[in-house]
């Protein structure tokens, strides 16, 4: 059977169209933060990479602007947005990434727990949403793109905290919308599948795609049509359109990057 294939795309493959423009990427120490941050520089485009983590020196390159910063710290997020506006900066765009995975069935699940995880996934997002806003409006075309997950879209098991704070970023998304369009603020989301990042590591260091579990059920039985799990740079390329000009007519939209499962989910 023919499935589609990666495309690894190359920078000279690249239209530039973030010239000029300077962008806040959250989560961008990694995964699709990182890749984002990445696409977002060949494409001409100033970075500010946001993440509690440290990112590897040999993937910070020239543009890139690398802050510490915990999401769901709001004197942090505050401090960093004043920093800008005293900078004079204009922000043309914010991606929200920065997230957490959780894996508890109910039965073991804490109020904690279940807290933390929407303290990041959720509230970390709208914080920065909340603190970018005033920025924004400074731009000549303003846009907020959340990263959500197709687990926000469906039910699935040992995923309360995660899927429910995804499920509330669709609606986010969908609200803000309606609230920031009269600012000239685009916010839309993409959903994305089963992709090969940090997240789907499991304990011992493999990858819960090469479980027999995940092989069989997806794979084996046709539930992920394009027959393979994606890469960072399969979200980074949709993210791009959604913050390009090519989608000035699109907001209160979530995107489905997922290979297909959703269509036969």
């Amino acid at each position: 059977m023919q499935y589609a294939p990666r495309v690894d795309h190359k920078e000279n493959d690249m239209i530039r169209n973030f010239v000029g423009r300077t962008l806040i990427v959250t989560g961008a120490a990694r995964g699709i933060g990182l890749a984002l941050a990445k696409r977002l520089l060949n494409e001409g485009a100033r970075v500010h990479a946001c993440d509690i983590d440290e990112m590897d020196p040999a993937d910070v390159q020239p543009g890139l602007i690398l802050h510490r910063i915990d999401v769901c710290d709001e004197t942090a997020v505050s401090g960093f947005f004043n920093e800008l506006k005293s900078a004079g900066e204009t922000i043309d765009g914010l991606v929200n990434n920065a997230a957490i995975l959780d894996a508890t069935p109910f039965d073991k699940l804490s109020s904690q727990r279940f807290r933390e995880v929407l303290d990041v996934n959720l509230e970390g997002t709208l914080t920065f949403i909340r603190h970018a806003v005033p920025v924004l409006k400074g731009a000549e075309r303003p846009v907020i793109v959340n990263v959500a997950s197709i687990m926000g879209m469906f039910g699935s098991r040992a995923s309360i905290p995660y899927s429910s704070a995804k499920g509330a970023i669709v609606n986010l998304t969908r609200c803000l919308a309606a609230d920031l369009s009269p600012q000239g603020i685009l916010v839309n989301a993409v959903a994305p599948g089963f992709i090969e990042t940090r997240m789907s590591k499991l304990p011992d260091g493999s990858s819960e795609y090469a479980t027999e579990d995940f092989q069989d059920v997806y794979l084996k039985h046709g539930r992920l049509p394009i027959g393979r799990v994606g890469q960072p740079e399969e979200i980074a390329g949709p993210i791009c359109f959604l913050l390009s000009a090519d989608a000035a007519y699109v907001t209160g939209q979530v995107l489905l990057v997922d290979g297909g499962v959703s269509a036969v989910f």
